[in-house]
């Protein structure tokens, strides 16, 4: 009887952790990425979520209700995560709007395109819930890569002497930027509004004509956000290396005239955040990049690998066995980085990464051999030769584009030299006498691409 008894509760038991289990999951982290492209608000669980979620448009904001968990410290920490200059997420507030279900309501600074997803487990996350929050309208990174040009190029330029400034009826009557933007993609310019014809100013234009070809890298600082990238053994994030070569990189590139045209760095991401693969490519294809250069940190499975590497896209197979896992290895980074497939338009995806040309290959052939001669210069190379392979951030049809393992991060003494402020710096100016190499045997074309 005793034990018919303990039976009962045996399964009684049983069945309260299976309705428990059935019942929803547990919150392990929250974390938010706010980025110029969009903010990232990322809810991890060991069990799958499920949501309902409504756009209120005055004031904006998203409200969403998870079901199945109840509110507990880890969620409440969103509130506090929101920083003051996130360009979407005003505040969050959280509470439990019944029982099972906790309600998150997610302030807006400005009216938003939310995409509300779910990512199964991957590498070091478990379960994912994800809300990104898009502008109604996306900022056009060309106009404002020329717009900052022309703000550099005019602050050199002191008045002789204090005097007034002129009245605003003094202005020319033609829309400057407006020209320039429309000389940069080869496209015939929008009139300016009809003013009366001011009097002639001498070199009034130069401003202008200086920068009406301005020759544009774009740097692609890897992984970001959700995707640390590889780690080192001393816990050296990939991500946080690469994006402080980058600026470095930056830095020199703005700095640098080539045959009279003013060159500038456009990065694909200039801060912590998560760019998918494609979007890198578009982003580059966006801005008339003249060059592509992916930046990376390499790791391997034991500790003495070393060496930088250079990478071009391959149409038919990789160079080496290598290289072929290297390049699965990174185009594994929008599983782990976190992509929205459901919004994803997959057959234009899939057009853009597959139209790249041999002449394209050939010209990433060059630059990845001018940018190896010169990193050779300052430490050790993998392999002397670049390397092919799929990468798919290397496939953009109508730009040179290489991918540039700086070192392996998972080698202790590369780790140490890619935390180091001066191996950084040697490692980009090395990379911008490579650009520079390239440039003087390969001139840049006047432009002729729509994009």
């Amino acid at each position: 009887m005793k034990r018919r008894g303990l039976l009962k509760g045996g399964t009684l038991v049983l069945l309260l952790g299976a309705q428990q289990i059935a019942r929803g999951a547990t919150i392990l982290a929250v974390r938010i990425w706010p980025a110029p492209d969009y903010s990232r608000v990322t809810i991890e669980s060991d069990g799958q979520l499920r949501s309902t979620q409504i756009v209120v448009t005055s004031p904006p904001r998203l409200a969403v209700d998870i079901e199945g968990i109840e509110l507990n410290p880890e969620l409440r920490e969103l509130v506090a995560k929101v920083k003051a200059d996130d360009p979407f997420i005003a505040g969050i507030r959280v509470g439990q709007n019944a029982p099972g279900v906790v309600r998150l309501v997610i302030d807006l600074k400005q009216s938003a395109l939310p995409q509300v997803f779910t990512l199964p487990p991957v590498a070091a996350y478990q379960h994912r819930l994800v809300f990104d929050l898009y502008p109604l309208k996306a900022a056009d990174p060309l106009e404002a890569l020329i717009a900052e040009r022309m703000k550099d190029s005019a602050a050199p330029r002191p008045a002789p002497a204090p005097a007034p400034l002129p009245a605003p009826a003094s202005a020319p009557a033609v829309d400057p930027l407006g020209e320039l933007i429309a000389r940069q993609a080869q496209r015939p310019a929008a009139p300016a509004a009809p003013l009366p014809t001011p009097p002639a100013v001498a070199a009034a234009p130069a401003p202008a004509e200086k920068t009406d070809r301005l020759i544009i890298i774009a740097l692609d600082p890897g992984h970001g956000g959700e995707d640390p990238g590889a780690v080192g053994p001393s816990g050296t994030r990939e991500k946080d290396v690469v994006l402080q070569i980058a600026h470095r990189l930056q830095t020199r590139i703005n700095a640098t005239v080539v045959n009279g045209n003013p060159m500038r760095a456009f990065l694909t991401r200039d801060a912590d955040f998560f760019v998918p693969l494609h979007i890198r490519v578009q982003k580059a294809r966006r801005v008339q990049a003249d060059l592509f250069v992916s930046i990376h940190a390499d790791a391997f499975f034991t500790p003495s690998a070393r060496g930088a590497s250079v990478f071009a896209l391959s149409q038919s197979g990789a160079s080496s066995s290598a290289a072929r896992w290297m390049a699965d290895k990174e185009n594994k980074a929008d599983l782990i980085g976190g992509v929205n497939v459901k919004s994803q338009d997959k057959q234009v995806a899939h057009a853009l990464l597959d139209m790249s040309t041999t002449a394209q290959i050939n010209d990433s052939l060059k630059l990845g051999s001018a940018l190896l001669g010169e990193i050779g210069n300052v430490g050790k190379l993998h392999k002397r030769g670049v390397e092919q392979a799929g990468f798919a951030v290397l496939k953009a049809p109508d730009i040179p584009s290489v991918l540039v393992e700086t070192a392996f991060i998972s080698n202790p003494e590369e780790e140490a030299q890619l935390r180091s402020e001066a191996y950084q710096e040697q490692l980009a100016d090395a990379i911008m006498r490579g650009i520079n190499r390239y440039f003087a045997r390969n001139p840049p074309l006047a432009r002729n691409r729509q994009v």
